[in-house]
């Protein structure tokens, strides 16, 4: 059990993506309880207004299958938020296989990895200068079958929705670290967790998963939201250096480094970046 001392008693400014929904609107509802100004961001705009009529907070609209929405979301948060202590990079969905974004990019690739990547280097002035926390929601399926292919990002020789959403997952690890090398130095801490196998509806773009996730024999083993949520607020309340390290992956609050050869790659983690930044419009 965690000490009350590991979470700081500081109000802080946290942006939660995809909090409309699932272990999003769990964290949003559990730190506004602790005196957080929480920023709730949904692709649905009448659960993100429920939401932040709830708790009492500003709310922004944004699909991550358009990469304009991400810019006017960027420019919206930067415009109102001089300062953000967290950055919580929630947003996800496990997308049908082979379909593409308005922008011309694996879906899956866009909303788990293009879009928060873009949304991040987009806030990094505002980051930097609040000395942020950046957090990433993952999966495990990046250390399972996650496999980064950088001339092939776009996942054209896979037909296969889970592999799509694991390399998608795996290319979040991967910005997380290089996020920690290149800006760790400037105030920001960067960390990614996996937050368990969820009862939720990130799923709901699948037929083949929703199904199979609203078995109720299935999600009698499932977490709740709630519970989900806790290793968000861990990374988004405690101090990171000394009760986490940054730049590391999490898995039930411990840092994983298992067998994956791409999981703890440097160097693949920097080509990334790059050939990501290309994608986006950004300079590498």
């Amino acid at each position: 059990m965690s000490s009350l001392s590991e979470f700081s008693a500081v109000p802080k400014t946290i942006v939660i993506t995809g909090s409309s929904d699932g272990i999003g609107a769990a964290a949003a509802r559990r730190l506004s309880l602790d005196g957080h100004t929480v920023v709730v961001v949904g692709r649905s705009r009448e659960k993100a207004r429920e939401l932040a009529r709830e708790i009492g907070s500003d709310y922004f609209v944004a699909d991550f299958a358009r990469l304009d929405d991400v810019r006017t979301l960027a420019a919206g948060l930067a415009g109102n938020y001089p300062r953000i202590d967290v950055l919580a990079n929630n947003a996800g969905a496990l997308c049908p296989a082979a379909e593409r974004s308005i922008d011309g990019f694996d879906l899956n690739m866009q909303v788990n990895h293009l879009a928060p990547f873009l949304l991040t280097n987009l806030l990094l002035p505002t980051l930097e200068n609040s000395g942020a926390t950046v957090i990433q929601t993952s999966s495990s399926a990046s250390r399972k079958r996650g496999r980064i292919v950088l001339d092939d990002l776009n996942n054209t020789a896979k037909r296969s929705s889970g592999l799509c959403y694991s390399d998608a997952k795996l290319a979040g690890v991967l910005f997380t670290a290089e996020l920690q090398r290149r800006y760790g130095r400037r105030g920001i801490a960067a960390a990614a967790f996996h937050p368990g196998s969820v009862a939720s509806s990130f799923e709901a773009t699948s037929p083949v998963k929703r199904a199979f996730y609203a078995n109720g024999l299935v999600r009698r083993y499932l977490a709740t939201p709630a519970a989900g949520a806790r290793s968000l607020v861990w990374l988004a309340t405690s101090d990171p250096g000394t009760v986490w390290t940054p730049g590391a992956y999490y898995e039930k609050r411990r840092v994983y480094t298992g067998p994956n050869p791409q999981l703890g790659s440097p160097e693949l983690a920097k080509e990334l970046w790059n050939v990501s930044a290309r994608m986006v419009g950004l300079a590498a």
